[in-house]
């Protein structure tokens, strides 16, 4: 995916080692990491970047690069898209969201959820096998045949597809939209609500 981001937030899931994510990650405008995610990116030569968090994780030497924020009520993810809005940057990378515990992990997958409702941020998470983009309306998506394409709806009363292998529509269950293929080198939806698009990198 050929996109420029404002930003590059980190969390600390699994770390990347797909191609796409880690370059992403090092040709980063701005780069934020949530506390402990700061150890993996000093062993990638990557400690500039700015760290969110309660600072428990982080080494000495590193705490001056520490914007501490102690209330609870949000997590780290969550702190660090504040922190990318106060400075402008509206189109933001996460990276490590994934790959531990499970509850983190769909956790922060619904956040990206949140922050293009609520925050008009324009996010896109990146994981080890693909990537989600939040959307709403009539949308049309860069693709390639064969890729596999799933969509969960987050309150859409319509969905309808073209270019996709089985047709889509208004899923009350999440499952109900994996595992679809794109035909083509696009895909397009449309609907009238929200939905959250996961592509993968590779045909599977």
């Amino acid at each position: 995916m050929e996109k420029t981001f404002d930003a590059v937030i980190i969390a600390n899931g699994a770390f990347p080692t797909h191609a796409v994510p880690l370059n992403i990650l090092h040709h980063a405008a701005h780069l934020i990491a949530c506390d402990g995610a700061i150890a993996p990116l000093l062993l990638e030569g990557l400690g500039e970047a700015v760290i969110i968090g309660d600072g428990d994780s982080v080494p000495a030497e590193y705490r001056d690069r520490l914007i501490q924020i102690d209330e609870q009520e949000d997590n780290d993810l969550t702190k660090a898209t504040r922190y990318c809005l106060a400075q402008g940057w509206h189109q933001i990378a996460y990276l490590g969201c994934t790959g531990k515990r499970e509850d983190h992990t769909l956790g922060n997958i619904s956040l990206l959820m949140r922050y293009f409702r609520e925050m008009n941020i324009e996010g896109i998470m990146f994981t080890n096998h693909g990537f989600f983009i939040p959307a709403k309306g009539d949308n049309t998506f860069s693709s390639f045949n064969g890729q596999q394409v799933s969509i969960f709806n987050f309150g859409s009363n319509k969905i309808s597809s073209e270019g996709l292998k089985w047709d889509s529509y208004a899923y009350e269950q999440w499952w109900q939209g994996t595992l679809n293929e794109s035909l083509g080198d696009s895909f397009s939806l449309q609907s009238d609500g929200y939905y959250l698009v996961y592509q993968t990198y590779d045909i599977k």
